[in-house]
């Protein structure tokens, strides 16, 4: 076992040291650096294994991932084995990779990598991101998975996940994010977004802002791929939420009339929309749910068999940590991976939502390249005090110049690293009465998670289940 971890760290180490842009304070995103003649090259020369099984793509600037998670918990309730592929990670790089909810073993990772290294002399300027896209699309074919949910990278037109020809596209909320990467405009962003439709293949798209969706649908009509729009040809409405969950109706153009029916009897009527159940919090999430009802709608139509109860019991029971996850219930302690201004509105609307009138520490750390002061605009205004942090990774933002930002706020704020004394600070200040959230990146938001979860082990070690903490 042990020569096993030394051979996975070396794996890792391996793939780390080819060319990462995620760890790259700034970076033009061009043809030249993300050429999809490399990922197809070397899909090519192992057998291009992603054309061994159906798949779902998933592309979107916040919500993919939770969409996706739900569509693939779906299609495993209905009896398939499920591939799914996301970035980036909480704590280990295998939960990049997962069959059924369980991560590729480090056996396995190990094995294929040494598969990978066989081909990379042949494909100059491979990136860390094509790599591991192409032992993903290996594990699967070893695997023999039935189909595969896979989270776009970066963008979308260039992302290495990108030579797909999936059953079903889907494109959750377009905002503001790696504008230097993507473009200035949300029409931009859009388009790049856009780039996973395929000709012929049906498309379904969350609501957006209109410059948004516009392109979307422009590039739909020209590729001859059939949209459908989430809040127009599938409808969607929130019915209860509770910290310890939330629940939606959903619905199809076709039933408004039996919907309009059910509305003016007062909810009466023997017939009523259906009603999904997800663990997951905020409004947002109710539109990715619609989202992923959506998607797994039309992939039904696509010859993908799935019933109603697969996806009720699928969104009931998702798992996806780190989005509004409450890791303590009272006084509430909770992070969120919000790190551009659109998902920091989202957060500030869930704070309201779920916890209104009560105090916050914020406990924040970011990358340098984010917009910190659209992000404070929205969270600070709601906020107690800030305690600015820093995560372990090259591109994360000194905390004195969070505190200075803060400070341009009007919001008291101090800097404190490591993270764990972070946290420890937050929960001193905060004593019985006031709420903290760790957000600003998913990096913050995993460690403040890991460093939780050690300290509940430590002191109550019964509270833990399956990396769930029961509050």
């Amino acid at each position: 076992m042990e020569n096993i971890e030394i051979a996975y760290q070396e794996a890792l180490d391996y793939l780390y040291s080819f060319i990462d842009y995620s760890l790259t304070r700034a970076f033009r995103y061009s043809p030249e650096k993300f050429d999809l003649s490399r990922m197809r090259s070397l899909a090519e020369r192992l057998g291009n294994p992603q054309e061994k099984y159906k798949s779902i793509h998933v592309a979107g600037t916040k919500g993919k991932g939770s969409t996706s998670a739900l569509i693939a918990k779906s299609l495993q309730e209905a009896g398939y084995k499920v591939g799914f592929y996301t970035s980036p990670h909480l704590t280990d790089y295998t939960e990049r990779i997962k069959v059924d909810d369980e991560p590729i073993s480090h056996a396995d990772f190990v094995e294929l990598v040494n598969v990978l290294k066989e081909q990379v002399q042949f494909v100059p300027e491979i990136t860390t991101f094509e790599l591991t896209t192409a032992l993903a699309f290996l594990y699967f074919q070893k695997c023999n998975v039935d189909i595969a949910v896979l989270e776009v990278g970066l963008g979308g037109r260039l992302d290495a996940t990108n030579i797909v020809v999936p059953e079903v596209s889907v494109i959750t909320s377009i905002s503001y994010d790696h504008e230097h990467v993507l473009g200035d405009t949300l029409a931009k962003i859009a388009y790049e977004k856009a780039g996973i439709i395929k000709k012929g293949r049906p498309i379904v798209l969350s609501p957006q802002k209109e410059e948004a969706r516009k392109v979307v649908v422009s590039i739909a009509e020209a590729r001859h791929a059939k949209l459908f729009q989430v809040g127009q040809d599938f409808l969607f409405a929130p019915w209860s939420h509770s910290l310890s969950g939330q629940s939606l109706l959903v619905w199809s153009k076709a039933e408004q009339p039996q919907v309009n029916a059910f509305i003016e009897s007062g909810g009466r009527q023997n017939w009523e929309p259906l009603r999904l159940t997800i663990p997951l919090l905020g409004y947002h999430q109710v539109e990715n749910a619609a989202t992923a009802y959506a998607a797994l709608q039309v992939a039904r139509d696509e010859g993908i068999a799935i019933q109603e109860g697969d996806i009720v019991r699928g969104f009931a029971n998702v798992f996806w940590p780190g989005r509004f996850e409450v890791l303590r219930r009272n006084p509430p302690l909770i992070i969120d991976s919000a790190h551009n201004p659109d998902s920091a509105l989202k957060l500030r609307l869930a704070i309201d939502d779920y916890l209104p009138g009560q105090p916050v520490i914020l406990l924040f750390g970011a990358s340098e390249d984010k917009d910190i002061h659209g992000m404070f605009s929205a969270l600070l205004p709601r906020v107690k005090t800030v305690i600015a942090t820093q995560s372990v990774h090259p591109r994360a933002i000194e905390p004195e110049k969070l505190v200075e930002q803060s400070f341009q706020f009007g919001c008291s704020a101090q800097a404190v690293v490591p993270i764990e004394a972070a946290l420890n600070r937050a929960l001193e200040l905060a004593g019985q009465e006031t709420v903290i959230v760790a957000s600003g990146s998913l990096f913050i938001a995993a460690a403040v998670r890991e460093i939780w979860f050690n300290m509940k082990r430590d002191m109550h070690p019964a509270t833990l289940t399956n990396g769930k903490i029961h509050v």
